[in-house]
Order: C-alpha cells, then structure tokens, then sequence
C-alpha cells in the first residue's frame, strides 16, 4: 500500500514482490487489493479523534529495505493515544518525510 501511495506502477509493485520476496501475483490481484483497501485507508485517516487522550506514546519500528540495490535502515514512527476509558488507538503512522497511512 506504500507503495501505491507514492505512485509506484502495478508493475513496479510487482517487480518488488518478487525481489523482495520471490512471489509472483497478477496485475489484476495488485489492482483488486488497492482497489478495496484504498477506501478503508480514507476512512481510517478522516475518522473522528477523542477530544482528549490521557496518555500519549511516541513510538517508532526500524526496519531494513533495499533501494537502489542497497539495503537501508528505515523507521516507521507511530502515535498512540489512550482515551479516558483506556482503549488505545493509532493516531497516525509516518516515516520520516511523510504519513504513511
């Protein structure tokens, strides 16, 4: 889903599957999954937050990815709010530059 957000062609998506992990799907698949997921991915993002979060966690995931035929570390970072009631929820995930979902 990254990297559909960032514009990568199906093609591409496809390419990075198989290099990354040696897996062979159809263009349709690709379009089928962006297609269903892209809109729960709106509603996510546009959904009401509670007003107020007792507690707030900054958070963040590293991990190794290969570009430009190099593997790079990278990191995910993540916020976490606890409502009053003590259910958690994600308030937003980026990396570095931009959000990611």
């Amino acid at each position: 889903m990254a990297l559909y957000a960032k514009g990568v062609s199906t093609r591409e998506i496809l390419d990075h599957l198989h290099q990354m992990y040696g897996i062979e799907v159809s263009p349709t698949l690709i379009s089928n999954v962006t297609n269903k997921i892209v809109p729960l991915i709106n509603e996510w993002q546009n959904r009401p937050l509670q007003g107020v979060y007792a507690v707030v966690y900054l958070d963040a995931i590293h991990f190794k990815v290969k570009k430009d035929g190099a593997i790079i570390n990278k990191a995910a970072y993540m916020v976490i709010g606890i409502d009053l009631d003590g259910n958690k929820d994600v308030l937003g995930m980026w990396d570095r530059r931009e959000r990611v979902f």
